[in-house]
């Protein structure tokens, strides 16, 4: 059966197939909620019509919509407008697939349930072992225990995902500089940074040559292209400056000192995530759109960096790993799930 994967993200929507084709896509929904449905149309133009669509979110967070209930049932609609007559059906945390009309009578099974997926459908790599699935996207960090090939999370919802560490608000392209630190080493100083949206972390990992430059990419905090030359002035603008007045160093120094402090605070979650495990794990897992930064932090920790490695990105298309719950939604539904 073919089967169409959707991730609906409060900053991006991500698609794949039960194939293996997939593509993300920047969609700013809590600005244009109301655009959803078509660019839902627009976006799968580019796949074949598919038999059934498997969805995800966690969109429903998003401040356009008064309750997370509402922010289910709206995606909900767009998406079941957007596919007609295509089936829809919906991932849950208790790891099964729902229609929509039982997915809106208990929302919060289905909200920010896309971890859980990516999860269930990467832990056959490690069916008999004790893994982590570490995910890092453009916003958010996800930090999954997997036994058996299961997933055994602490939390099941955003905030109990918080408490217990498995859930950090910090991801390798849209968080601002001034959430990652308040302060930054200048000139001998500890300067403190604006609080506004100058900076994101894509800025500290252009500077520091750990993400490939792109001239049509403009998704960035002043909508211009995503180049070490704009960064550069993103990032003295974060500390209330300009080019003119902070030198290139300067600013290759505080993306340092950000890209470690960032980097501290996930290693600081999934000691707390390690914690909570009974048994050790002997495989890491690796996935997003910052896989990059994934592996560099599993590399550099004192004890999981003698474990197995596993790139997700090196097993399947770099575009799957990018859109990798999407592909294990559509995945998991094509081997479930009969119409």
């Amino acid at each position: 059966m073919y089967v169409i994967g959707l991730d609906i993200g409060g900053a991006n929507i991500k698609s794949a197939d039960s194939d293996g084709a997939a593509k993300a896509i920047p969609f700013e929904l809590w600005k244009t909620p109301e655009l959803l449905k078509e660019t839902l149309q627009e976006l799968l133009s580019e796949f074949q019509r598919p038999e059934l669509i498997a969805v995800t979110m966690t969109g429903e967070l998003a401040d356009c919509f008064q309750t997370k209930a509402a922010g289910v049932d709206q995606i909900l609609t767009a998406i079941e407008q957007a596919v007609a007559p295509a089936p829809v059906i919906v991932w849950q945390t208790g790891a099964e697939f729902l229609t929509t009309d039982i997915a809106r009578e208990f929302p919060l099974l289905v909200a920010a349930a896309n971890w859980h997926a990516l999860a269930t459908w990467l832990g056959r790599i490690t069916s008999d072992q004790s893994g982590i699935v570490l995910d890092i996207g453009s916003t958010t960090t996800d930090i999954i225990p997997l036994q058996n090939g299961v997933p055994i999370p602490e939390g099941l919802t955003d905030v109990e995902r918080l408490l217990s560490g498995e859930l950090v608000y910090t991801g390798g392209r849209r968080t601002p500089v001034a959430m990652i630190g308040q302060r930054v080493p200048f000139r001998g100083q500890q300067c403190p940074l604006a609080a506004e949206y100058f900076a994101t972390a894509l800025d500290l990992y252009l500077l520091l040559e750990e993400h490939a430059e792109s001239i049509d990419d403009i998704d960035t905090a002043n909508g211009k292209p995503a180049t070490q030359d704009d960064a550069y002035d993103r990032i003295a603008r974060s500390l209330c400056c300009d080019t003119s007045e902070m030198t290139r160093a300067e600013a290759v120094e505080i993306a340092n000192y950000l890209a470690e402090q960032q980097q501290k605070q996930i290693t600081e979650a999934i000691d707390q995530v390690l914690e909570q495990m009974s048994v050790p794990p002997t495989v890491i897992l690796i996935s997003g759109s910052a896989v990059f930064l994934a592996e560099k932090i599993m590399r550099a920790h004192p004890i999981l960096s003698e474990t197995v490695i596993t790139n997700v990105a090196e097993i399947f298309d770099r575009s799957i790993s990018d859109a990798a719950c999407a592909f294990a939604v559509a995945r998991l539904a094509a081997e479930r799930v009969r119409i």
